[in-house]
């Protein structure tokens, strides 16, 4: 299975609402860099990743992933995707119900198959 399909089954999975753990290597790191939801940026470790998810589940009644660019070298991946989100509560001037959109640029690095390494640049229209 190619890196980009492995991507593509765990963006699925999160569309889905599965368990992601098993896409991730134990020690996995992720970054994301400051954007209009977290203006701090954030690292976590897989802990934090799936409780994220788990409150991500709360804010967001569905959400979308559309990968429109990928490249592939050795062991990294780097898309280009276009994330679409239902609200389940209101946010800025959004209400439960509304659609949020952002660009991201998501940089993943595997090892034995899982993502090892995770950057995400997220990219919010405005809300």
């Amino acid at each position: 299975m190619s890196l980009l399909e492995r991507a593509r089954a765990y963006l699925s999975a999160i569309e889905a609402r599965a368990d992601t753990a098993r896409y991730f290597c134990p020690d996995v790191v992720q970054r994301e860099f400051p954007n209009a939801l977290v203006r701090n940026g954030a690292e976590r470790d897989l802990a934090a990743l799936l409780a994220g998810a788990e409150k991500g589940k709360r804010v967001l009644s569905g959400e979308k992933y559309e990968i429109v660019n990928a490249l592939e070298a050795g062991d990294q991946l780097a898309m280009e995707v276009i994330w679409t989100g239902t609200l389940a509560i209101p946010l800025g001037t959004l209400a439960a119900g509304d659609t949020m959109k952002a660009h991201f640029g998501v940089f993943l690095t595997f090892r034995d198959g899982r993502i090892c390494r995770q950057h995400n640049y997220d990219c919010f229209d405005p809300f």
